[in-house]
């Protein structure tokens, strides 16, 4: 929230910073067909609309009841009505507090908390502990033990914990780690200096993603830095309601990447973008770094919005395939990014681009949404496969890893053996003259 909307007042008195955002609403409705879960269900208390007006409820005093914690965590928070909104409401800023507020004051079992913790407070912000669990992966996947459970029928016997090995990334050895702290100079004439964010799953389960990512970067003239140091952006932290962990790790990494002279900060996952360029309103009661997090933020670009702003240079390579896109929530929403990856793309020679009707409705994966809320994560993919399907397109892309693994998992359970590859990679095959 913004220090102008902290200052509010009605009638001599001071209005909650949550409480001025939740006013802006004036329930006008154009949100609700623009919302996945209301489209999906049909009902009031699931469309953005029906969820703030519960929200002023509890900020006038009404309990956290388990009717309200289940409708604010069936919201994917895809930002979508934001879009729609004529009125500016911030949705995003809104569940965000709201599922912090609840996690402050409806403590999950015990068990849940647990595995929580484990994930979000020490393997995710843990090169350590990421190596290990994505060698564990690797070796179930080299030694033939997931296609084995695939092929058996033991998954579907596992239900929901059957699903999430279905959605389980690869691990991709050699792991990116192995870069961090490198420099990778600028082929041809620089144009800019950048510091990749390498994230924190990516570094794993993305490794070549992340590797065509400065090798294109090379291409167009961008010296990549690495920095040390640097962990997961938080994305996760923040939409899950754990927010302090959030402002701990935008701290390291405005300490790590901040360190490094360069013209942007740049990133090829938009969940990752959209929140770091948040980090000033993220830190903004900080004062060691509210003014480094406002000029941190300032800086961050979608690898698709540098290299669209850079202009894409020569040597693309023709590649003969027909392709559509479909639209990250975070890029398309959060950060109000559409031209630029079909930009690139038209930029391709001998690639056939085909627009996808509804490209820029969540696809279903909002961060850890598909393992916990899996019922409603698969209608919204099979809907959308439905739509990706009636293209005739070969290849989907995408610019959101967690969008990847999502829209992977829908081609094998309802697609057409289509391949799913984020922007950058295309260009990357393009540059290599690979078809």
């Amino acid at each position: 929230m913004g220090a102008s909307e902290r200052g509010l007042r009605i009638e001599g008195a001071a209005i909650s910073p949550l409480r001025a955002l939740l006013d802006r609403c004036v329930h006008c409705g154009l949100c609700l067909n623009a919302c996945p879960t209301y489209r999906e269900l049909g009902l009031e208390a699931d469309s953005p609309r029906g969820r703030i007006y519960q929200m002023v409820r509890v900020a006038e005093g009404a309990p956290i009841s388990d009717s309200y914690v289940r409708h604010l965590e069936l919201c994917l928070a895809c930002r979508a009505c934001e879009t729609a909104c004529p009125s500016g409401v911030r949705y995003g800023r809104l569940i965000e507090s709201a599922r912090a507020e609840m996690e402050r004051k409806r403590p999950r079992p015990w068990p849940a908390r647990l595995a929580r913790r484990a994930a979000m407070d020490v393997l995710l912000p843990s090169a350590f502990w990421l190596r290990a669990a994505g060698t564990l992966l690797w070796l179930y996947q080299a030694t033939g033990m997931r296609t084995a459970a695939e092929r058996s029928g033991l998954l579907d016997r596992l239900g929901s914990l059957g699903r999430l090995a279905r959605l389980a990334p690869r691990a991709e050895p050699p792991f990116f780690y192995r870069h961090i702290g490198k420099v990778f100079p600028a082929e041809g004439e620089r144009r800019a200096r950048v510091a990749l964010l390498a994230g924190c799953v990516a570094n794993v389960c993305f490794a070549r993603l992340n590797e065509a990512t400065v090798r294109v970067l090379q291409k167009n003239g961008c010296e990549v830095v690495v920095p040390r140091r640097q962990t997961c952006c938080g994305a996760l932290h923040a939409h899950t309601g754990r927010i302090e962990k959030a402002r701990e790790l935008a701290r390291r990494n405005v300490d790590a990447l901040l360190r490094e002279d360069c013209d942007a900060i740049v990133t090829n996952a938009a969940g990752c973008g959209s929140t770091m360029k948040e980090y000033g309103e993220l830190l903004e009661d900080d004062r060691d770094y509210a003014a480094r997090a406002r000029s941190f933020a300032a800086r961050v670009r979608d690898v698709t919005e540098l290299l669209a702003t850079l202009g894409l240079r020569g040597g693309l390579q023709p590649l003969e395939m027909t392709v559509t896109y479909q639209d990250s929530c975070h890029l398309a929403h959060g950060q109000k990014i559409r031209a630029a990856p079909r930009q690139l793309l038209a930029a391709v020679p001998g690639l056939h681009f085909v627009e996808l009707p509804g490209a820029d409705s969540c696809c279903g994966s909002a961060g850890i949404y598909n393992a916990l809320h899996a019922q409603m994560a698969d209608s919204i993919l099979r809907s959308k496969m439905e739509q990706i399907n009636a293209t005739g397109a070969s290849v989907i892309a995408t610019a959101n890893p967690g969008c990847l693994l999502q829209l992977r998992y829908g081609v094998a359970r309802w697609g057409r053996g289509q391949r799913v590859l984020h922007v950058i990679e295309i260009l990357d095959e393009s540059y290599a003259g690979r078809r």
